[in-house]
C-alpha cells in the first residue's frame, strides 16, 4: 500500500493513491490536523486533550485519544499485520507524532516547493511556485481554522502564500511576462489589498504590459485603499515608482540591478568606512539567500580595502564581521579561505589593543576558515569563552559553529557534536538568530544520523526545512533533501547546487559507491573529485589490478578531519582487509576504534554502514588466517 497523501490546504482529507479515505469523525480530522501542524514534532496525549477541549478535557479524555488514535491507525495503515508498530502514526514517550516524508502533505509540499524556488532560475522558480500555488483548495485547516491551535499557523501559511503569489509575479516579470504576471497579481490584491508589495508588483506588471494609465489607476486604488481602511500613506517605494511610471523611466523595462555597491551605500550613506561596514551586513545576507559566489568575492574586496585604512580595529570588524555559519566541512574557496585567515591573524598581530568582542570574531573566523583541518581548536575554544564573557548570544552562535568546524580530530565524536548543535539552538533562540537555528539544528541531524537515531534526525530536516520558507534561506534545503535521499530512500537523487563546490565536488558518486558498498552491490566508477584517492584502491582491486590497489592503499595520507572522517577510513578498511594489507588495517583499526557504536554517516549525506561492521572485519583480518 503506498503512504497516505494528506490534505490540510482546504477541508482535512486523506487519500491514497487517489482513493479518499473515510474520516467520518471530527476528532479523527482534528487529530490529524493537529499532528500535520506539528510538522512530526511529538505532542503530549495530556497536551492534545487539552487542545481537542479547549483546555477543559472531560474524565476520560486520554482514553478518549488513545481509542481515535487507534482507529486512525486502522484508517492509515488498513494492511498493518496484528501486533506490529504502525510507522505512520507513531507513539513517541506518552504522545504521539506523524512520521511522513515532506511530499506526503500538501502543506509540506507547499513550504518545500517555496524553499526550492528561491535562487532558481525565473522560469523553474515559476513553475515550482506555480505547482506549489495548486496545491490549495481552500483556507488551511478550513474545518479548524479558528480553533485556538490552528490559528498561528494558519496565519503563517496563508501569509506564505500571499509570498508565494508575488515571488512567482517576480519570476514572469524576471522572465519578461508581464502580462502573466498580470494576471495572478490583479486577483492576489483584491483578496488583499495592504499588500503594497502586490500593488508594486501590478503596477510594474501593467507598464510592462504597455499599460501605463492601469499602472497609475493601480497605485491610485492602493493610495486610497491604504488610506481609507489604515489611515496610511504610500510608501516611498509606491510614491517613486509611480514618479518613474510617470516620466516613462526606461529602467523600469528591465530586471533591477542586484550589485553590491548601491545596497551597502543605501545602507549607510557615508564614507569609505561606513559602507565597508554596512557592505558586511549585506554580504552575510547575500550568502545566507544564496548568492555564494558574490558573498565571496565581495568580501575579499572589503578585507583588502579595510587593511589599507590603516584602522585595525575597523579590520578587525570587517574580518571578522561576516558571521555566516558553516555546515560542510570542505572549503568552497580553498584560496579565499587562506587569504582570510591571513588577514585574521594579521590583525590579532596588530600592536594595537583589540577590544575582545573584535578578538572574539576573529578568532572564531580563524577556526571557521580553517574547516576541515582539526588545527584550530584552541581559536574556538577563546571565541566561545570570550562570547560567554561578554554575554553576546550572536557572537556565541557564531563561535560554536566555527568549533563545530574543529570537532573532527578524531573519529567517534558524533556525541560531541550533537552537543554543540544542541547548545548552538540554544543560543540562537536568544539571539533571535533563525540563520544560526538552522544551523544547529542541522549540525543536530548530522550527528543523530551517526547516532543511528534517524527519527530524531528526521525531526530536525522537517524544523529546517520550515525555518529555510519562512526565513527564506534555500541552501538548508540541500542538506535536508540529500539527507532524505540518503536515509529515508526519499525521492530522486537531490540536486548538486554548483555555488557549492566545496560540497558538491564528487559527493553524488562517492553517496552512491557508500550505498553500493553498503548493500554488497557491484561498485560503479564516476567522477569522485576530491574524494579519489581513497576510492580508487578498492574499484582497482575489484576490476582485478591488485597490484595497483595496494600501491596506491599503502601511499594513501589519514583522510581529512572533516565530516566524512569515518566514511573514508570504513572505505580505506574495506580495502585493507581485501588485500591482506597489515600496515592499513593497523592504521584503520586505530583510527576507527573510537567511532566503536557509531555509523560512518555523520555528514548527513554519506552513509558508510555501522562502523562496528568494519572494525569486526579488520581485527578478523589483524588476527591471521587462524
Amino acid at each position: 500500500m503506498s503512504t497516505p497523501q494528506i490534505r490540510v490546504l482546504g477541508p482535512i482529507g486523506v487519500s491514497v493513491d487517489g482513493v479518499q479515505l473515510e474520516l467520518s469523525k471530527r476528532r479523527h480530522r482534528e487529530i490529524i490536523a493537529i499532528l500535520v501542524a506539528l510538522r512530526g514534532r511529538a505532542i503530549p496525549t495530556t497536551e492534545l486533550a487539552e487542545e481537542l477541549w479547549d483546555g477543559m478535557p472531560p474524565n476520560g479524555a486520554v482514553g478518549a485519544i488513545r481509542t481515535f488514535v487507534g482507529e486512525l491507525r486502522r484508517i492509515l495503515e488498513p494492511h498493518r499485520k496484528p501486533r506490529t508498530s504502525p510507522t505512520i502514526l507513531v507513539t513517541v514517550a506518552d504522545g504521539y507524532a506523524l512520521q511522513l516524508d515532506a511530499d506526503a502533505v500538501d502543506a509540506w509540499r507547499f513550504e518545500t516547493a517555496m524553499a526550492g524556488a528561491v535562487g532558481a532560475a525565473p522560469y523553474d522558480a515559476d513553475s515550482r511556485l506555480s505547482a506549489a500555488l495548486g496545491e490549495w483548495h481552500g483556507s488551511p485547516y478550513q474545518e479548524f481554522s479558528e480553533r485556538p491551535w490552528a490559528v498561528p499557523e494558519a496565519t503563517r501559511l496563508s501569509g506564505l502564500r500571499q509570498t508565494a503569489v508575488e515571488r512567482c509575479a517576480e519570476a514572469r516579470l524576471a522572465d519578461a511576462r508581464p502580462i502573466e504576471a498580470a494576471a495572478i497579481l490583479e486577483t492576489h490584491v483584491t483578496a488583499n489589498p495592504w499588500r503594497e508589495e502586490g500593488w508594486r508588483l501590478l503596477a510594474l506588471a501593467l507598464y510592462r504590459s504597455r499599460r501605463q494609465g492601469d499602472a497609475l489607476a493601480a497605485l491610485r486604488q492602493a493610495r486610497r485603499q491604504l488610506s481609507d481602511e489604515l489611515g496610511m500613506d504610500l510608501s516611498p517605494a509606491l510614491t517613486d515608482l509611480e514618479t518613474r511610471i510617470l516620466r516613462r523611466d526606461p529602467q523600469l523595462d528591465r530586471p533591477e540591478s542586484a550589485s553590491l555597491a548601491p545596497i551597502a551605500s543605501a545602507y549607510s550613506g557615508g564614507g569609505v568606512r561606513a559602507q565597508l561596514e554596512a557592505s558586511n551586513a549585506v554580504l552575510g545576507s547575500l550568502a545566507v539567500a544564496g548568492d555564494l559566489q558574490t558573498a565571496r568575492q565581495q568580501r575579499l574586496a572589503a578585507i583588502e580595502a579595510a587593511a589599507g585604512l590603516n584602522d585595525p580595529e575597523l579590520a578587525a570588524r570587517i574580518i571578522g564581521g561576516y558571521d555566516v555559519p558553516g555546515i560542510w566541512t570542505r572549503t568552497d574557496d580553498p584560496a579565499a579561505s587562506t587569504a582570510v585567515v591571513a588577514a585574521a591573524e594579521d590583525a590579532l598581530a596588530s600592536p594595537v589593543p583589540l577590544r575582545d568582542r573584535s578578538r572574539a570574531r576573529l578568532l572564531a573566523t580563524i577556526a571557521m576558515e580553517s574547516r576541515g583541518t582539526g588545527t584550530r581548536q584552541a581559536e574556538a575554544t577563546e571565541a566561545i569563552e570570550l562570547a560567554r564573557h561578554l554575554g553576546d548570544s550572536h557572537l556565541l552562535c557564531f563561535a560554536l559553529s566555527a568549533d563545530f568546524m574543529q570537532a573532527f580530530t578524531r573519529t567517534g565524536l558524533a556525541k560531541h557534536r550533537e552537543e554543540i548543535g544542541r547548545q548552538l539552538i540554544t543560543a540562537a533562540f536568544d539571539a533571535d538568530s533563525p540563520t544560526f537555528e538552522i544551523n544547529g539544528r542541522l549540525i543536530r541531524m548530522q550527528a543523530l544520523c551517526a547516532l543511528s537515531d534517524v527519527d530524531s534526525a528526521r525531526l530536525e530536516a522537517n524544523a529546517v526545512d520550515q525555518l529555510a520558507v519562512r526565513h527564506e534561506r534555500p541552501l538548508a534545503a540541500v542538506f535536508t533533501q540529500w539527507f532524505r535521499w540518503t536515509f529515508l530512500d526519499a525521492g530522486a537523487v537531490p540536486p548538486v547546487p554548483e555555488e557549492m563546490p566545496g560540497f558538491s565536488e564528487g559527493i553524488l558518486a562517492f553517496a552512491s559507491f557508500t550505498r553500493q558498498l553498503r548493500n554488497g552491490d557491484e561498485l560503479v566508477d564516476g567522477d569522485f573529485g576530491p574524494y579519489e584517492p581513497w576510492v580508487r584502491p578498492l574499484l582497482s582491486l575489484r576490476a582485478g589490478q591488485k597490484t595497483n590497489a595496494a600501491t596506491a592503499l599503502r601511499q594513501l595520507p589519514d583522510p581529512p578531519q572533516d565530516l566524512l572522517l569515518e566514511a573514508t577510513w570504513c572505505v580505506m578498511a574495506q580495502t585493507a582487509c581485501e588485500l591482506r594489507e597489515p600496515s592499513m588495517i593497523g592504521r584503520a583499526l586505530t583510527a576507527l576504534t573510537p567511532a566503536s557504536g557509531e555509523r560512518a554517516a555523520g555528514s548527513g549525506v554519506i552513509d558508510a554502514g555501522n562502523v562496528d561492521h568494519y572494525l569486526g572485519m579488520l581485527r578478523a583480518a589483524a588476527a591471521g588466517p587462524g
